[in-house]
């Protein structure tokens, strides 16, 4: 079980014993595997999810590889031309309250500016609705200025050696908690956290 120093709060979205992200606020996640914890943010959530990227990234989400995470029907696309375009469309869903997640990929972590008006229209939309939350996707090393959150996922070096997909999480900032790393697997969609070994990577 994961342990910290904090219980979150009663209506955090809860991704597994002990790991959770505070509604109402942003939260960064960066690493090869980012996509991944955002999905499983997904799924941990209820109603539909506001996707957002730039509409010229050649990555795209597939249903096949979505499902066995969350059910690829409540996930809702929006592509913008500018990372400013894609933070104001992110800042309008959070404000409104309908969506309790809206996962931002970026192709910079934002200013603190940005992260701060995201804050806020997420505080907003808790007066409209279920608290809504913000994840941000930044290439590493990530960095996006007052965020309550930043994780890092990337696969387990030699995870491939046992034949059992495994990634290393490191929550490299947390406004209520210390830096720390776990080994993450997958149990019939189910996140289980155990020690990271010493070999992991450091994430800033």
């Amino acid at each position: 079980m994961l342990q910290t120093r904090h219980a979150p709060a009663p209506d955090a979205l809860r991704l597994a014993p002990g790991l959770a992200l505070a509604r109402a606020r942003a939260h960064e996640a960066t690493g090869p595997a980012r996509v991944l914890f955002a999905l499983l943010a997904g799924g941990a959530a209820r109603g539909p999810i506001l996707w957002l990227q730039p509409g010229w990234y050649a990555e795209k989400l597939n249903g096949d590889g979505v499902l066995p995470y969350l059910d690829p029907g409540r996930l809702i696309f929006g592509t913008a031309r500018t990372a400013p375009e894609l933070l104001a469309a992110a800042e309008e869903a959070l404000r409104s309250g309908v969506v309790p997640l809206v996962a931002v990929g970026l192709p910079a972590p934002p200013d603190l500016t940005a992260v701060r008006r995201l804050h806020l229209a997420a505080e907003a939309g808790a007066d409209r609705g279920t608290a809504p939350l913000a994840l941000l996707l930044t290439p590493d090393p990530g960095g996006a200025a007052g965020v309550e959150t930043r994780w890092h996922v990337a696969p387990s070096p030699g995870w491939a050696g046992n034949g059992m997909a495994s990634w290393i999480l490191t929550r490299s900032r947390d406004r209520m908690a210390p830096r720390a790393s776990w080994r993450m697997t997958l149990e019939a969609g189910a996140i289980r956290l155990s020690a990271a070994p010493a070999s992991g990577p450091i994430a800033r």
